[in-house]
């Protein structure tokens, strides 16, 4: 479930994915308890909830008129995806050897190459980032492939979901 929600000290609006204890406002950066905050629209539908706030923002600032002349967000996320070149076009097209480049990726993400100066927590939000929608059990996995100890991966779990940078549904986790 998504929210569109309002912060009570800027107004600013924002889209929450399920219902976190507490959420922070990226304009003011007020941390306020879910229960508090003015909910404006809810829908499972990501889509929907970024068109609502979408257009109340438009509407806010005066542009109501030319927001309606935009597509919807998912026909501008099917376009933005074909638009621009790849990235190995745009490494190649600046002289540089896409295959030398990856060569150099795989050393850098091997165990030893990209945790030797990490922290846990750095580790943790590494597995996050990388794994898409993973379980607790597959960031225990990747974090003690970097030798990150169960149990703090675990709390630190716990800790990311209560403070809103990650969210758990069914099981699964993902970064806001």
């Amino acid at each position: 479930m998504y929210s569109v929600v309002g912060c009570p000290e800027c107004s600013a609006l924002k889209i929450v994915e399920d219902r976190p204890e507490t959420t922070q406002c990226p304009r003011c950066e007020r941390r306020t308890a879910f229960e508090k905050l003015r909910t404006i629209y809810q829908s499972d539908d990501l889509d929907a909830v970024r068109e609502i706030r979408g257009r109340l923002l438009a509407e806010q600032s005066g542009h109501g008129d030319a927001y309606a002349e935009v597509d919807s967000f998912a026909e501008l996320d099917s376009r933005a995806d074909d638009a621009g070149m790849s990235p190995e076009e745009y490494l190649e097209r600046e002289g540089i050897d896409t295959d030398a480049t990856a060569a150099a990726e795989e050393r850098a993400t091997t165990a030893t190459g990209s945790t030797r100066n990490a922290s846990q927590r750095e580790i943790v939000l590494g597995a996050l980032r990388d794994l898409d929608r993973p379980t607790r059990q597959e960031v225990v996995d990747r974090a003690a492939a970097s030798g990150v100890p169960e149990e703090y991966v675990r709390t630190a779990l716990d800790k990311l979901t209560r403070n809103g940078v990650v969210t758990e549904t069914d099981g699964q986790y993902r970064l806001l």
